[in-house]
């Protein structure tokens, strides 16, 4: 995508031949009578469908849409619950998709994500190659993740950070995220009315994610702010820009292009090549390395982490485990662990010479290999 200004976004959305990815909170989908907003899905079928590139939707609403079917009021009470109410929404949610779809003469595919599917490289790349191939027959693909099987542990926490991920699966050159508030403002525009809305975000810094203040639970969704601006990290880290969007509007799409009302975050100017955006996304860590000062400025030079420059072992995890790597400034970054904890806390702090008396054998080379690892920024 050339430019990432209100009309070289206008152009992408509805003109671009590369992969996008929309993602839409629940609280757009599901109407106050706990039933799909299907004029509203059908009318956003209608203005991507003549759109050349290929379109991917990262659609919520499967528990709300269930609970109404169950007849639980509020959110449910159990895990079982909530499962079950995804089991019973999520076909019916996926139907409506497909008949919309078709409406605009195009055929809709079914997608249901756990965070282990990510998580794992192996599966990650079955799902990538699922997608691409759909994308390749002009079959626009519904995600979402698994509720039937996701547990808290095990979940993306929120849809808006498993858009960013899928926009990376799908190559996808914009992330649009359609949610009910015109984008992100420098005060909350709810309690201050002198509130300005933020057009573009080139790094998202520190600043930006105060911005955000605490997640909020509205409605019918599980994210707020804050889980938006951590999509934003993953999608632009990787090289993809994320555009916030008010999708309350009849015609969603539409009223962006007519407005130019939206944040957009850029991407980054160096982005990720692909295993590292995947290591990039990775959410759960098995246990954490902390580092000596001299061990985290080799590792911000671009080097492996070896065994001499580690102070403490924290977990139990295995080998090809992701770890968080810290130093005394906190969590600098995370990657893949070449041995086991037991074998981590051995060798900590010895030289590579060492390892054979230490181990029984002479080891695998670094404890977390460059092509291994990320750092974030700071």
């Amino acid at each position: 995508m050339n430019g990432t200004d209100p009309a070289a976004l206008r152009r992408f959305l509805l003109e671009g031949a590369a992969p996008l990815v929309v993602k839409i909170g629940s609280s757009l989908l599901i109407g106050e009578d706990r039933t799909p907003r299907r004029e509203w899905m059908a009318g956003l079928a209608r203005q991507l469908a003549g759109r050349p590139g290929p379109i991917v939707i990262v659609s919520s609403g499967a528990i709300a849409l269930g609970r109404a079917a169950l007849g639980i009021e509020g959110r449910p009470a159990s895990l079982a619950e909530a499962q079950a109410a995804a089991a019973v929404g999520q076909i019916r949610l996926a139907g409506t998709w497909a008949d919309v779809w078709a409406e605009s003469g195009r055929d809709a595919a079914q997608l249901l994500l756990t965070l282990d599917d990510l998580e794992d490289r192996g599966r990650y790349l079955n799902a990538r190659n699922t997608v691409e191939t759909l994308l390749e027959r002009g079959i626009v693909p519904v995600v979402n993740e698994n509720d039937t099987v996701a547990t808290g542990e095990i979940r993306f926490g929120d849809n808006d950070r498993l858009g960013a991920r899928v926009a990376l699966l799908a190559g996808a050159e914009l992330l649009l995220l359609l949610s009910d508030v015109d984008g992100l403002f420098d005060a909350d525009p709810r309690r201050n009315p002198d509130a300005k809305l933020i057009g573009e975000v080139p790094v998202i810094d520190a600043g930006i994610e105060a911005l955000a203040g605490n997640a909020e639970t509205m409605g019918f969704g599980t994210g707020g702010m804050v889980s938006k601006i951590a999509a934003a990290r993953i999608a632009t880290a990787g090289g993809c820009p994320v555009l916030l969007a008010n999708g309350s509007h009849d015609r969603p799409i539409q009223a962006y292009c007519d407005s130019g009302t939206g944040t957009c975050f850029h991407a980054s100017t160096r982005p990720l090549v692909r295993r590292k955006q995947w290591l990039r996304s990775l959410q759960h860590s098995a246990g954490s390395l902390l580092v000596d000062r001299g061990a985290a400025e080799a590792l911000g030079r671009g080097a492996s982490l070896l065994a001499g420059g580690i102070v403490e072992v924290r977990g139990d995890f295995r080998r090809g485990d992701l770890i968080e790597l810290r130093s005394d400034q906190g969590v600098i970054g995370h990657g893949l662990c070449g041995y086991d904890a037991s074998e981590t806390r051995r060798i900590a702090g010895r030289r590579s010479s060492e390892f054979e008396t230490i181990l029984g054998y002479a080891g695998r080379g670094p404890v977390v290999h460059r092509d291994d690892l990320v750092l974030f920024d700071r």
